[in-house]
């Protein structure tokens, strides 16, 4: 992969649109990207990232922060990166999430992120995706580095050198596991543990199973009786350890005896069987015959019964005869009754309406119905008036009412025309006032983003004072501990030189008579030197130890002086040049402009109400003008209408009225004469007609009399009954009729069978039934106990011998499974607890070390070697992703931490080297044409410096460009092609190439 352009935009410490030419550095090779402490070096691989992959990684989680703090509300942010691969050209065009101002109604609105990815053909540049999803699984397949990936291979940020080398197993392998996708391990590492543990589950569920049919065929067998004499099993015992085939032995020969009782109490209960239907069938004759006695004595009575009833029936016979024959006369009797009664009620009400006639004063002996038209045809011309009458009051209310109307419409419109008068001036005044306090809380973003910049600037300010008065106190520090390592290294110079010269007389302290000379080997001593001034290596020991834990302390000192001094410069940056008195007087002034600009925007959502409220009273009043205009023409018409109809009224109202107080009155005294004569008329004809019908009647009842066979009235009137008496009568001689001939049938039967007279005893037959019977239940409950606990303990026997039988298949299963599954999970056997994804990241780990070690044996002149250390960790924790230093001086390995602050860049530098080789390797071999370092290039001296610079000129080889960042005076002289980030006066930062 190579990087040809960058362009920023909005963008982190720039505002305005820069443009980096990454082919432009392609002849040299290598190029540096220099700038101030904060000016926004680390910022151009902010970008790169952020243009590829949608995030930062100094930012995780934060995406938000990425605009520029120096944008303006309109200014727009967005990153281009453009790139290739063997694939092909393309570019990506992508745009944090931001707020902007509103196209409509003001304030601010989100302005949603944005990506797209575009493709370089003969054509030009051509779409490839535009939705996130979409681009990113582009990126994918052209890239094929995740963004771990990318950051270790490509992008060495910041920080990050020593992060993979000094790291602990643990966070060593969730980089290794991110990097190489090796969670499939884990997870197959999950399965066999879950698998093993089914295993075992399903195991000793068989055992227990085997253990619990055969404890159950036990407590069958002594709760049943069938111990035998030559395997008793006392209850007690049931539990004592044995052989589970011995168990099952003992209970096979229960099953015998079992099946054996079972033959023998089958064959008791089909004898007992048998005995109970004898003793049964011998009672039930005996219970038939004494029904039949019971029954033929209950005949004999009944009939007599019957036979003592026959007068009576005879009685109810005639009486019916009778009945039925004065049926015929029933009709014509009544229907005579029937007319003279309506007679009788007829002449009663034509005598009550002639008095209600004669007390109106009607013509009674007149013409009634010629009188009666008559004054129905004069009440129906009075009809009208009566209901203009009634309505007479209401309508003159009405016409009140519209003349009140009128009164209420002319003043109301003349109130609206003094209001609509004032409304334009007021208007006009509140829109001035309106626009004025916009324009003040408009300006709330860019105030806030004042304060939050001189909120930044002022805690910078005083970080920078605390971090000046923490150098100061460090510098002392620092040269007291060098002014010490001094003395030290001096003391034990002193002490090397004394044991030197003393040396002599060491010696000569141990020569011995006719011992030789361990220097010349003479056996004679003329005149050995003497120890006047002795030093001990132990004293040698003690001085060194003074001398490097003076070194240390040095060290640790000036690495933290170091790191105060980036700390401070870094403050001092972003405090831009203010001082503390300064910082706290802008963020002052800041807050309070924010503050009147926030009053301005509350106080703007008043005016705009208040105006929009007065638009539309102005409005509302021009509407309600034209409505009052029409309601008050509508209004006088009106009036004009009801008041013509009133005088209407009154008029044919006092014609009807005649010589009443009312018309209603007029029309109820002539409806009530009306009412009055027509009921006389229909009283006179309805007595007529009755009277004929009298007449009728009665000569058909005396016709009807002649003809029967009854001598009178009275002889009918004692013969009738009525239906439900003679079906009471029928019923009655024709069930006693049935009854004795039944009674007699059933009798002639019994009568047959030669029954005796003195009722038959059931009570010995009773009782030995019932004994028979109680024999073959107790037979029946014995067999059916037998039968089942021979098949349950049978199917018991067999349930736990076939579980016994697949229980030694499953112990071998889970013997594999359990060693396997702790093989993998670095138990058991796996003395150095290494999982299979640790063993799998172990060999990329080797060949990481040794892609690392090609590089570090020329940048360390071939003193430093990095070995893999699988050795077993402290505690029993995990092991297999060591790494140790072998030192070629001492000829001891030694942990990492233990490498000066140079050693240990130039180590981390060589393993991330290295860890890019391999990634990209396992990535599919892809090529990498451009390479960035992040600064760590401060902490290493002159001739270090140097080898790091060879390591650099070796990455360019084959066409590959390197970027390097750094504020190293002395690489900014040997990398001639540098991109500079220069900060400007008014805040955000520009690129100068050169």
């Amino acid at each position: 992969m190579r990087l040809h352009r960058l362009e920023v935009e909005g963008f982190g410490p720039f505002r305005s649109r820069q443009t980096v030419d990454f082919d432009a550095f392609a002849d040299d090779g290598i190029f540096l990207i220099a700038g101030r402490t904060g000016a926004g070096k680390s910022s151009i691989l902010d970008a790169v990232c952020f243009g590829l992959y949608g995030g930062v990684p100094r930012y995780d989680g934060g995406e938000k922060r990425l605009r520029s703090d120096h944008c303006e509300p309109d200014d727009p942010s967005e990153v281009v990166v453009e790139f290739s691969t063997p694939t092909g050209r393309f570019r990506v065009t992508r745009s944090p999430e931001y707020l902007r101002p509103a196209k409509r109604g003001g304030g601010m609105t989100k302005q949603a992120p944005a990506v797209a990815l575009d493709e370089w053909t003969d054509a030009g540049w051509i779409g490839r995706a535009a939705r996130a999803v979409d681009v990113a699984g582009e990126l994918d397949e052209i890239l094929q580095l995740s963004r771990e990936q990318f950051l270790q291979v490509i992008l060495l940020a910041q920080n990050r050198f020593s992060e993979f080398l000094l790291a602990g197993s643990r966070d060593r392998q969730a980089l290794l596991r991110r990097l190489f996708g090796t969670q499939r391990f884990e997870d197959v590492q999950a399965r066999f543990d879950e698998r093993r543990r089914a295993a075992e589950q399903a195991l000793g569920a068989r055992l227990a199973a085997v253990e619990a049919r055969v404890d159950e065929a036990e407590r069958l067998v002594v709760t049943g009786g069938l111990i035998g004499d030559g395997d008793e099993m006392p209850p007690e015992a049931l539990h004592l350890p044995s052989s589970i085939d011995v168990r099952l032995d003992a209970l096979r020969r229960a099953k015998a005896r079992a099946d054996y009782r079972a033959e023998r109490r089958a064959s008791e209960q089909l004898d007992a069987e048998k005995r109970s239907a004898a003793a049964d069938a011998k009672l039930a004759v005996a219970r038939e015959d004494r029904r039949a006695q019971s029954e033929r004595d209950r005949a004999r009575a009944a009939l007599e019964r019957l036979d003592a009833e026959a007068p009576l029936i005879e009685e109810a016979r005639a009486e019916l005869s009778a009945a039925r024959a004065v049926e015929v006369l029933r009709s014509t009797i009544a229907a005579a009754a029937r007319a003279g009664a309506a007679l009788t009620v007829a002449s009663r009400e034509e005598q009550s309406a002639r008095a209600a006639a004669e007390a109106l004063d009607l013509p009674v002996d007149g013409d009634l119905d010629a009188w009666t038209a008559e004054r129905i045809r004069e009440s129906g011309a009075w009809q009208r008036a009566r209901e203009l009458e009634e309505r007479a009051p209401a309508l003159d209310a009405k016409a009140r009412s519209a003349e009140e109307a009128i009164v209420a419409v002319a003043a109301r419109i003349e109130a609206a025309e003094e209001k609509r008068a004032s409304l334009p001036a007021e208007i006009t005044e509140l829109t001035s006032l309106r626009d004025e306090t916009r324009r003040l809380a408009d300006r709330v973003d860019d105030r806030l983003a004042s304060q939050g910049a001189a909120d930044l600037r002022r805690a910078a300010a005083r970080e920078a004072e605390r971090l000046k008065a923490a150098e100061m106190s460090l510098d002392l520090e620092l040269t007291q501990a060098t002014a010490l390592h001094a003395a030290a290294q001096t003391s034990l110079a002193q002490l090397r030189q004394r044991r030197t010269d003393g040396m002599a007389g060491e010696l000569a302290s141990t020569l011995r008579d006719e011992h030789p000379c361990p220097v010349c080997g003479s056996l004679d001593h003329p005149t050995p030197a003497t120890h006047s001034d002795p030093v001990s290596p132990e004293d040698i020991a003690l001085a060194e130890e003074a001398r490097d834990a003076a070194s240390q302390k040095e060290r640790e000192l000036a690495s933290s002086a170091s790191t105060l001094r980036a700390e401070l410069a870094a403050a001092t940056a972003r405090a831009d040049g203010r001082d503390v008195e300064r910082a706290e007087s802008e963020y002052a002034e800041a807050s309070a402009a924010l503050a009147s600009s926030r009053a301005a925007a509350e106080a703007l959502k008043t005016l705009d109400f208040q105006l929009d409220e007065l638009v539309i009273r102005l409005e509302r009043l021009d509407a309600d003008r034209d409505v009052d205009a029409s309601a008050l023409t509508e209004a006088r018409e009106r009036h004009a209408l009801l008041r013509q109809r009133s005088v209407e009224a009154h008029q044919l109202v006092t014609e009807a009225r005649g010589g009443f107080d009312s018309v209603a009155e007029r029309l109820s005294d002539t409806e009530a004469k009306i009412t009055a004569a027509r009921a006389l008329i229909q009283a006179i004809a309805e007595r007529a007609r009755r009277a004929e019908a009298l007449v009728e009647a009665e000569a058909e009842r005396d016709e009807a009399l002649a003809d029967s066979v009854f001598d009178d009235e009275a002889a009918v009137e004692d013969a009738l009954r009525s239906i439900t008496t003679q079906e009471a009568l029928d019923a009655r001689i024709a069930q006693h009729a049935v009854q004795r001939e039944k009674e007699r049938a059933v009798l002639f039967d019994l009568e047959l069978r030669t029954l005796p007279e003195e009722p038959i005893d059931l009570a010995p037959r009773e009782q030995a039934s019932a004994a028979a019977r109680s024999v073959w239940t107790a037979a029946v409950d014995e067999a059916v106990r037998a039968a089942g606990t021979a098949e349950r303990l049978g199917g018991l026997i067999d349930s736990a011998t076939a579980e016994q039988a697949r229980t030694a298949d499953d112990a071998a299963e889970f013997e594999v499974l359990q060693n396997l599954a702790d093989t993998i999970a670095g138990r058991g056997a796996n003395t150095r607890k290494m999982t299979l994804e640790t063993f799998v990241l172990a060999a990329e780990l080797e060949e990481i070390v040794e892609a690392a070690n090609r590089r570090l044996h020329d940048m360390s002149t071939g003193r430093y070697q990095l070995q893999h250390s699988d050795a077993l960790a402290a505690r029993g924790a995990a092991s297999g992703l060591g790494i140790v230093v072998f030192d070629a001086f001492t000829g001891q390995t030694r942990p990492p931490q233990s490498l000066s602050g140079g050693e240990t860049f130039l180590t981390s530098l060589a393993l991330a080297l290295g860890l890019a080789e391999v990634v990209t390797a396992r990535a599919g071999g892809i090529r990498l044409d451009t390479l960035f370092i992040d600064e760590g290039f401060g902490s290493l001296d002159g001739d270090t410096l140097d080898v790091a610079m060879r390591t650099l000129d070796e990455l360019r080889q084959g066409g590959r460009t390197v970027g390097v960042i750094s504020h190293v005076e002395a690489m900014q002289e040997q990398i001639p092609a540098q991109l500079t980030v220069r900060a400007l006066p008014n805040g955000p930062s520009i690129i100068e190439a050169r």
